[in-house]
Order: C-alpha cells, then structure tokens, then sequence
C-alpha cells in the first residue's frame, strides 16, 4: 500500500525520472522552491518502486532512458495511479513521441532544453487539472450518496404511509414544489388538471387512482439532480440537460419498489415521452407510451403556459390551445387532443382555482 507523506507545509509529492543528473537537480531545486516536495529517480524501474510506495501526484517523466522508456513507464504508472498528473520531458526531436503519449494519459509535456518557469507553469496548471478532477468525483460520489440516502429515507416513509397516506404525499410534493419556488403549487394543479381530462375521457377507478398518484409525484426524480443545474437561471448546457433528463428515472427507480406506487412509477418514467417517438428517457411512441403519461402530457403544457416562470409571464389560454393543436400528433395523441379541446375553459380554469389570460 502506497506510504501517504503528511505534511502541511508541503502542497504535492512530485517524481521526476531522468537519467541526467543535472535535469533531475535542476527539476528539484526549480520546484523545491515551489514548495513541493520531490523523489528523483535515475531511470524507470527506480521510478516505478518510487510509484508503488508514495502517493505521488505530479511525474515529470523523460521519454528517452536507457532501459524501459518514459512512456513504458507512463502506462505502468496509469494502472497503479491513475490519478496521477504526469509531464513527459523530451528533446525537440521527438516530438511525435511526445504528443502520442497525451493518448496514453500525460497531460502535457516539456522540451528540452526548457525554461524553469515554464516548467513550474506546466506542473502548476497539472497539479491544478488533477486537484479539480479529484474535487468533482468526490462531489459526484457524495451525490450520489446523498441521492441514496434521501431515497432510501423516501421508500422508509412510504412504507408507513396508512389511510392517511394521500395527505402525506401531499405535504410532500409541496416541499417537493418549494425547492423550484417560481412554480408554487405546480404538482397539485397538474394532478387535478390531470383528473378531470381523465375522468372526461371515461377512466374510473382504480385507474385514477393510479393516475392522480402519478401526476402528483411526476417530478419526485429532481431529488436527485444539483441544485445548481435545477435551480439555474440561464440556458441549461448540453451536459446539465443529461443530468436534468434523468429525472424520469430516478423518480421511477425511488417508488417502483413500493408496492402501492408500483403504477404511479410506471407513469412517471414515462412523462416526458412524446407521441411521435422523440421524447425520453426510452423514446417510446405512440401508444407504447402509457395512457396516463399521454394525458398527462397536455396537462403539463396548460400549466407551463397559463403559468408565470421566471423568463416570462403566464400566456394568453388561447395560445395555450393553440400550441396544442400545432403539437397535435407530434408532441400529444391527436385522439387526446381532440378531448383536450372539449372540455370548456370555465372547467379549466375552476380547477385551477384562477381565471386565465
């Protein structure tokens, strides 16, 4: 197990491995100074002993040594320390080694004869790469503990939920809502909208059921994504909106064990599927799609539209109509559509419990 060298006064353990002497010293006063510690090594069997018994975070590594080369001893160094911030030093001749050996894990390297400060520059900005790499997989891992725990706190809860359970699930929404404070009470409004196009449509019990528990907790999965990117004011990246997609299935992943929501996951797996196949997280179509989750997909854009956000005002309900026709067959089951529209806007608007623009 490699020996850990604790000192406070001393930001990094670095090793340099070449087999001039004066390189090695000149590397050792020049980043001495820099207040790091250094393990100089003449070649790379000593180079590689040096590896297996210190936690070594910054190798500066000559390509070229007699015996096994730098880059032999890059890939051996990789499979004990991947962690490891490495600087390959070669002489202007070899260029191409150098740069075939950013394929194999360096992260930059140094010609020589080289300048002092562009060697500290260089170790500096490694050492920095590998302290941010370091920082954001402890964040991801402590994430996804945190994920783990609250989902396992959640499934305890619902366990226990008695005939008092609806109101608990309640509450919980609410709390739910609150994280994202501009969309208030969205998750009971969606599930009442959700109720009365179902109950238009013919669906009785215990199908509501089923369906009033889906809506209500469609957005339980946004346990599990930072508040950083939930909570963001501007246009997500294309990496955060990975992270927001997968909302879907967190949510289903935390109920689908228990045994009274078992259907309620299925819906909320399903909730941002599109009718025409270009939705996710599984890109179901057409009436592949839950008919829960298709109905519920008109409702979640009346209350999109008819509701203030933070980068626009609530609009008009005719434009709301409107832009579900357009979606008709697209976004939403035209035949759902068709029922969308029949239901008069005063019924809307009763159980929103507010007029529309």
């Amino acid at each position: 197990m490699p020996l850990i060298i604790e000192d406070n006064d001393l930001s990094a353990n670095l090793l340099i491995v070449d087999d001039e002497q004066m390189i090695r010293d000149l590397l050792c006063i020049t980043l001495t100074r820099e207040n790091y510690t250094c393990f100089p090594c003449s070649n790379a069997d000593e180079g590689l002993e040096m590896i297996k018994d210190l936690e070594i975070d910054l190798a500066l590594l000559d390509v070229m040594m007699p015996g096994s080369s730098g880059l032999e001893l890059l890939k051996e160094l990789k499979k004990i320390s991947p962690d490891t911030a490495v600087l390959m030093i070669t002489a202007l001749s070899d260029m191409e080694t150098a740069l075939s050996s950013i394929h194999l894990g360096a992260d930059d390297y140094i010609t020589k004869p080289f300048s002092v400060d562009n060697v500290v520059m260089k170790a500096n900005n490694a050492l920095e790469k590998r302290r941010l790499i370091i920082e954001n997989r402890k964040y991801q891992n402590e994430l996804e503990v945190k994920v783990l725990e609250q989902t396992r706190v959640i499934r305890a809860a619902m366990e226990e939920i008695n005939l008092s359970y609806e109101s608990t699930l309640s509450a919980l929404v609410r709390s739910l809502d609150a994280r994202e404070s501009e969309v208030g009470s969205h998750s009971e409004r969606v599930m009442n909208y959700t109720l009365l196009l179902a109950r238009h449509m013919g669906i009785s019990e215990p199908d509501l059921s089923i369906i009033a528990k889906g809506a209500l907790l469609h957005d339980i999965g946004k346990i599990g994504v930072s508040d950083n990117i939930l909570l963001k004011p501007g246009k997500l990246t294309d990496d955060e909106w990975i992270e927001m997609k997968k909302h879907p299935q967190i949510g289903h992943d935390i109920l689908s064990d228990i045994k009274f929501l078992k259907g309620a996951s299925e819906f909320i797996l399903a909730h941002h599927e599109r009718f025409d196949g270009k939705g996710y997280p599984n890109g179901l179509k057409g009436t592949d799609i839950p008919l829960s989750a298709r109905i519920f997909a008109l409702v979640d854009t009346l209350d999109a539209m008819t509701s203030d956000r933070p980068y626009r005002k609530a609009l008009p309900y005719a434009t709301m109509v409107e832009e579900i026709k357009r979606c008709r067959g697209s976004q939403f089951d035209p035949a759902i559509v068709d029922e969308f529209i029949a239901i008069k806007r005063e019924q809307w608007e009763e159980v929103a419990g507010h007029l529309f623009i």
